[in-house]
């Protein structure tokens, strides 16, 4: 099937086959951003990695590099760090859906693809929390003098739950797997509390959607309005303020994330 297809495709013809319904149809593979703008865009960066002859996972790696950019970024001072790390966190978006892209045009899909996928989402925002840290410290000069180190640990602490809280969708995959059982479906039946009580509480959720706070996209977004914060300011009230802000947060994203998935269908035989 592959040998048919073009070696210059159209952007027609890459939106045929690499974004199909399955895809832009997602329930939570899908950031919002693929809808607002990527998915519009990728299909150029997309057409011209094909024909620079770039593989899958080629794409992914420059993925993962912007990526790590976005939470090194942070250790830039002043405005310009959190200016850069948006613009890291946008164009490691904008790889991530030109990758798949990439896969789905020359039909190689791969675990090594989904596994370089997984590690560069894991990597890059735990870096983003880690890079804030330190800047609320005041920058590694800062730590290396040895002041801000309290900062430093709050930053390190909302690295670990950011953590956490993705390895959750992943254990349900783990413990499905390990009992033998299919992928669970990605749909609101099969994702949705069982307890009434819950499930409005999930609806309630929808109007106020803090658990997106630590994605890459949002998290840069948000430390740069902090940062125009303290730009108005002076000295670093606004990143105390965000960082002291984001850890409660956190806690309560991932205790939510928890009993959402074990009050579901996700871990049920049948």
């Amino acid at each position: 099937m592959t040998a048919e297809r073009p070696a210059r495709p159209t952007i027609a013809q890459l939106r045929e086959v690499t974004q199909p319904p399955a895809i832009r149809g997602r329930r939570t593979a899908e950031h919002w951003t693929g809808d607002l703008y990527m998915r519009q865009v990728s299909p150029y960066l997309t057409r011209v990695l094909v024909r620079a002859g770039l593989s899958a996972n080629n794409v992914t790696w420059l993925m993962i590099l912007f990526g790590w950019g976005a939470g090194l970024a942070l250790l830039v001072p002043g405005i310009a760090g959190p200016l850069l790390s948006v613009l890291c966190a946008q164009l490691q978006m904008l790889f991530d859906a030109s990758d798949g892209e990439v896969a789905r045009w020359r039909a190689t899909s791969s675990p090594m693809g989904v596994f370089l996928d997984r590690f560069g989402h894991y990597t890059a925002e735990s870096l983003i929390p880690l890079g804030l840290g330190v800047r609320a410290a005041g920058g590694p000069g800062a730590l290396l003098d040895g002041d801000g180190f309290g900062w430093a640990c709050l930053g390190a602490l909302l690295a670990l739950v950011i953590v956490l809280n993705k390895a959750l969708n992943d254990m349900v995959h783990v413990a499905r797997a390990a009992a033998g059982l299919p992928r669970v479906a990605d749909d609101e039946v099969t994702t949705a509390p069982r307890a009434q009580g819950l499930a409005r509480l999930r609806r309630l959720a929808r109007f106020v959607p803090f658990h997106r706070l630590y994605h890459s996209i949002e998290l840069s977004l948000i430390v740069l309005v902090f940062a125009v914060v303290d730009l108005v300011a002076g000295g670093l009230t606004g990143t105390h303020v965000l960082l002291v802000a984001l850890i409660p947060a956190s806690l309560l994203a991932v205790a939510g994330h928890f009993v959402a998935i074990v009050s579901s269908s996700r871990l049920r035989a049948g």
